[in-house]
């Protein structure tokens, strides 16, 4: 069982890995009810979205940079 200071703790560290309301409310219960599988199988969840936007938001930073790329070889021809 968890004690409130290392809830209040898990809590924020959750916002701060960008979970919603709903998501934290259901990990904590999750941990609170002795089901710490369902909790561990939300976060691996939230952390494979959380990858798969930061591979698009790369491929968006490698789009911007090859287009300046190729403005600039332009520009100096």
């Amino acid at each position: 069982m968890y004690v409130n200071e290392s809830i209040e703790s898990m809590i924020q560290n959750l916002k701060d890995a960008g979970c919603d309301p709903e998501m934290i409310q259901k990990v904590i219960e999750d941990l609170q009810t002795g089901n710490e599988t369902n909790g561990l199988k939300r976060l691996a969840v939230h952390r494979k979205n959380l990858l798969h936007s930061l591979h698009r938001q790369q491929k968006c930073i490698d789009c911007l940079d090859y287009l300046v790329y190729q403005m600039k070889k332009t520009k100096n021809k």
